[in-house]
């Protein structure tokens, strides 16, 4: 299986600090992204409850009797204390995105999640020059 990545994330957001947390996935869900038929365009995490939560996150239902939400939303799974920093940083502003699903060395799927902050449009405009400046570095070797 190939991680499934939000490519948007970098270009949007630019990262402070990275955390792994687990998913809670009904097995239809953790079939279907093993398979690669999931969706993290539009992604976001929220707290409720002291909870996190990431919504948005399509995951293409397959063929079979049982069938799950494309777009239910799944709690993720952090230790007490990574959870209340997360929460305390969210009152400066920042904001908390999903990067990518994997599957750990113990065959596991987890989300990798970002505090972030979002960038400006001339950030933005920067992130384009280096990276069509290391393409052009790339074609001329």
């Amino acid at each position: 299986m190939q991680s499934i990545v939000n490519r948007k994330a970098k270009f949007e957001y630019t990262f402070i600090d990275t955390y792994t947390a687990g998913i809670c996935l009904l097995g239809t869900e953790v079939k279907a992204i093993k398979d690669g038929k999931a969706s993290m365009v539009d992604t976001y995490c929220i707290f409720d409850k002291d909870e996190l939560w990431v919504k948005g996150l399509g995951i293409t239902p397959g063929p079979g009797a049982f069938q799950h939400e494309a777009l239910r939303d799944k709690k993720l799974l952090l230790r007490k204390k990574e959870l209340k920093k997360l929460s305390s940083s969210l009152d400066k502003g920042l904001t908390i995105i999903p990067i990518k699903i994997f599957v750990d060395e113990r065959n596991r799927l987890k989300m990798e999640i970002a505090l972030a902050k979002g960038k400006k449009l001339y950030d933005k405009r920067e992130s384009i020059k280096e990276r069509d400046v290391e393409r052009d570095l790339r074609r001329m070797h």
